[in-house]
Protein backbone atom coordinates (compact mmCIF):
# COMPACT_ATOMS: atom_id res chain seq x y z
CA UNK A 1 0.00 0.00 0.00
CA UNK A 2 0.96 3.58 -0.27
CA UNK A 3 0.81 7.41 0.88
CA UNK A 4 -2.76 7.47 3.62
CA UNK A 5 -3.63 3.47 2.13
CA UNK A 6 -0.59 2.20 4.80
CA UNK A 7 -2.55 4.42 7.41
CA UNK A 8 -5.88 2.22 6.75
CA UNK A 9 -6.76 0.04 9.57
CA UNK A 10 -7.62 -3.63 8.75
CA UNK A 11 -8.30 -6.96 10.86
CA UNK A 12 -7.84 -9.71 9.13
CA UNK A 13 -10.33 -12.95 9.86
CA UNK A 14 -9.88 -15.29 12.52
CA UNK A 15 -12.48 -17.94 13.17
CA UNK A 16 -15.90 -16.86 12.84
CA UNK A 17 -15.45 -13.57 14.52
CA UNK A 18 -15.79 -11.43 11.13
CA UNK A 19 -18.20 -9.04 12.90
CA UNK A 20 -15.83 -8.25 15.33
CA UNK A 21 -13.11 -7.49 12.55
CA UNK A 22 -16.05 -5.74 10.72
CA UNK A 23 -17.13 -3.22 13.51
CA UNK A 24 -12.97 -2.56 14.33
CA UNK A 25 -12.34 -1.87 10.54
CA UNK A 26 -15.54 0.35 10.66
CA UNK A 27 -14.23 2.26 13.56
CA UNK A 28 -10.62 2.20 12.03
CA UNK A 29 -9.88 1.17 15.91
CA UNK A 30 -8.40 -2.12 16.96
CA UNK A 31 -9.35 -1.60 20.44
CA UNK A 32 -13.10 -0.47 19.04
CA UNK A 33 -14.61 -3.62 20.55
CA UNK A 34 -13.00 -6.94 22.17
CA UNK A 35 -14.62 -9.80 22.22
CA UNK A 36 -14.99 -9.52 25.55
CA UNK A 37 -17.38 -6.50 24.94
CA UNK A 38 -19.86 -8.38 22.06
CA UNK A 39 -20.33 -11.55 24.41
CA UNK A 40 -21.12 -9.00 26.75
CA UNK A 41 -24.20 -7.50 24.46
CA UNK A 42 -24.96 -10.43 23.26
CA UNK A 43 -26.05 -12.18 27.07
CA UNK A 44 -27.37 -8.81 27.88
CA UNK A 45 -29.59 -9.31 24.80
CA UNK A 46 -30.52 -12.95 25.95
CA UNK A 47 -30.88 -11.52 29.85
CA UNK A 48 -33.57 -8.78 28.15
CA UNK A 49 -35.77 -11.00 25.77
CA UNK A 50 -38.71 -11.91 27.77
CA UNK A 51 -39.48 -14.85 25.49
CA UNK A 52 -35.85 -16.38 26.52
CA UNK A 53 -35.46 -20.11 25.87
CA UNK A 54 -34.69 -22.29 28.94
CA UNK A 55 -31.08 -23.72 29.38
CA UNK A 56 -29.94 -26.95 28.31
CA UNK A 57 -26.22 -28.81 28.62
CA UNK A 58 -26.19 -27.08 24.92
CA UNK A 59 -26.73 -23.47 25.98
CA UNK A 60 -22.99 -23.18 27.11
CA UNK A 61 -21.90 -23.40 23.34
CA UNK A 62 -24.88 -22.60 21.62
CA UNK A 63 -25.90 -18.91 22.69
CA UNK A 64 -29.28 -17.33 20.77
CA UNK A 65 -26.95 -14.66 19.35
CA UNK A 66 -23.08 -16.14 19.15
CA UNK A 67 -21.41 -18.97 19.24
CA UNK A 68 -19.32 -18.91 22.57
CA UNK A 69 -16.15 -20.94 20.83
CA UNK A 70 -16.13 -19.28 17.27
CA UNK A 71 -17.53 -16.15 17.32
CA UNK A 72 -20.45 -15.45 15.06
CA UNK A 73 -22.16 -12.91 16.53
CA UNK A 74 -25.97 -11.91 14.82
CA UNK A 75 -27.29 -8.38 13.54
CA UNK A 76 -28.69 -7.77 16.99
CA UNK A 77 -25.12 -8.01 18.54
CA UNK A 78 -23.93 -5.87 15.97
CA UNK A 79 -26.94 -3.07 16.00
CA UNK A 80 -26.68 -3.01 19.73
CA UNK A 81 -23.22 -2.38 19.74
CA UNK A 82 -22.93 0.33 17.14
CA UNK A 83 -26.19 2.26 18.74
CA UNK A 84 -24.12 1.60 21.87
CA UNK A 85 -21.96 3.54 20.02
CA UNK A 86 -24.22 6.71 19.13
CA UNK A 87 -24.84 5.28 15.30
CA UNK A 88 -28.24 4.62 13.93
CA UNK A 89 -28.34 1.53 11.60
CA UNK A 90 -30.79 1.57 8.96
CA UNK A 91 -31.70 -1.80 6.90
CA UNK A 92 -31.47 -0.83 2.78
CA UNK A 93 -34.62 -2.14 1.14
CA UNK A 94 -32.96 -4.56 -1.25
CA UNK A 95 -35.96 -4.06 -3.79
CA UNK A 96 -33.85 -0.66 -4.68
CA UNK A 97 -30.63 -1.38 -5.94
CA UNK A 98 -27.43 0.47 -4.40
CA UNK A 99 -28.53 3.39 -6.55
CA UNK A 100 -31.15 4.47 -4.00
CA UNK A 101 -27.94 4.94 -1.27
CA UNK A 102 -27.15 8.05 -1.12
CA UNK A 103 -22.80 7.19 -0.95
CA UNK A 104 -22.33 11.34 -0.13
CA UNK A 105 -25.07 11.63 2.48
CA UNK A 106 -22.50 13.24 5.73
CA UNK A 107 -24.26 11.16 8.55
CA UNK A 108 -23.23 7.97 6.63
CA UNK A 109 -19.80 6.30 8.36
CA UNK A 110 -20.17 3.44 6.40
CA UNK A 111 -22.13 -0.08 4.81
CA UNK A 112 -21.81 -2.94 6.35
CA UNK A 113 -22.87 -6.31 4.19
CA UNK A 114 -23.65 -9.62 5.72
CA UNK A 115 -22.80 -11.69 2.50
CA UNK A 116 -23.58 -15.59 1.94
CA UNK A 117 -20.64 -18.04 2.03
CA UNK A 118 -19.93 -21.24 0.74
CA UNK A 119 -16.93 -23.49 1.90
CA UNK A 120 -15.61 -26.98 1.24
CA UNK A 121 -17.29 -27.54 -2.06
CA UNK A 122 -20.52 -26.10 -0.92
CA UNK A 123 -20.85 -28.29 2.22
CA UNK A 124 -20.36 -26.06 4.86
CA UNK A 125 -22.91 -23.12 4.49
CA UNK A 126 -22.36 -19.67 6.34
CA UNK A 127 -22.74 -15.90 6.29
CA UNK A 128 -19.67 -13.29 6.54
CA UNK A 129 -20.06 -9.51 7.51
CA UNK A 130 -18.14 -7.16 5.25
CA UNK A 131 -17.52 -3.16 5.81
CA UNK A 132 -17.05 -0.82 3.34
CA UNK A 133 -16.54 2.93 4.53
CA UNK A 134 -14.83 5.85 2.81
CA UNK A 135 -11.66 7.13 4.67
CA UNK A 136 -10.10 10.17 3.32
CA UNK A 137 -12.26 10.80 0.57
CA UNK A 138 -12.04 7.35 -1.45
CA UNK A 139 -13.87 4.04 -0.51
CA UNK A 140 -12.74 1.14 0.85
CA UNK A 141 -13.88 -2.80 0.89
CA UNK A 142 -12.38 -3.73 4.19
CA UNK A 143 -13.45 -7.28 4.10
CA UNK A 144 -11.57 -8.96 6.66
CA UNK A 145 -11.11 -12.01 4.46
CA UNK A 146 -8.55 -9.92 1.97
CA UNK A 147 -5.05 -9.71 2.39
CA UNK A 148 -5.50 -6.03 2.36
CA UNK A 149 -7.99 -3.05 1.76
CA UNK A 150 -9.47 -2.92 -1.66
CA UNK A 151 -9.81 1.01 -2.89
CA UNK A 152 -12.58 1.59 -5.08
CA UNK A 153 -12.54 3.45 -8.16
CA UNK A 154 -15.20 5.73 -7.62
CA UNK A 155 -18.59 5.64 -6.14
CA UNK A 156 -19.97 3.85 -9.06
CA UNK A 157 -17.72 1.00 -8.63
CA UNK A 158 -19.01 0.96 -4.91
CA UNK A 159 -22.31 0.72 -6.21
CA UNK A 160 -21.90 -1.84 -8.81
CA UNK A 161 -19.90 -3.76 -6.17
CA UNK A 162 -23.36 -3.58 -3.32
CA UNK A 163 -25.71 -4.59 -6.66
CA UNK A 164 -23.75 -7.30 -7.07
CA UNK A 165 -23.50 -8.50 -3.83
CA UNK A 166 -27.53 -8.18 -3.60
CA UNK A 167 -27.83 -10.00 -6.06
CA UNK A 168 -26.42 -13.17 -4.18
CA UNK A 169 -28.50 -12.46 -1.54
CA UNK A 170 -26.29 -10.21 1.15
CA UNK A 171 -27.93 -7.94 3.32
CA UNK A 172 -26.91 -4.41 3.07
CA UNK A 173 -27.23 -2.40 6.58
CA UNK A 174 -26.29 1.50 6.15
CA UNK A 175 -24.51 2.80 9.86
CA UNK A 176 -24.92 6.50 10.20
CA UNK A 177 -23.68 8.80 12.60
CA UNK A 178 -26.85 9.42 14.98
Amino acid sequence: MEGSESQIYHERQRLQFCLLHSLNNLFQDKNAFTRESLNSIAEKLVADDPNRETWTPLSFLLKPHHNTLTGNYDVNVMIAALEGRGKSVVWHDKRHGAESIDLGAVALMGVVLNVPVKRFGGIWRSRHWVVVRKIGGVWYDLDSDLVVPQRFKGEDEVRRFLDQSLGLGSEVLLVNNA
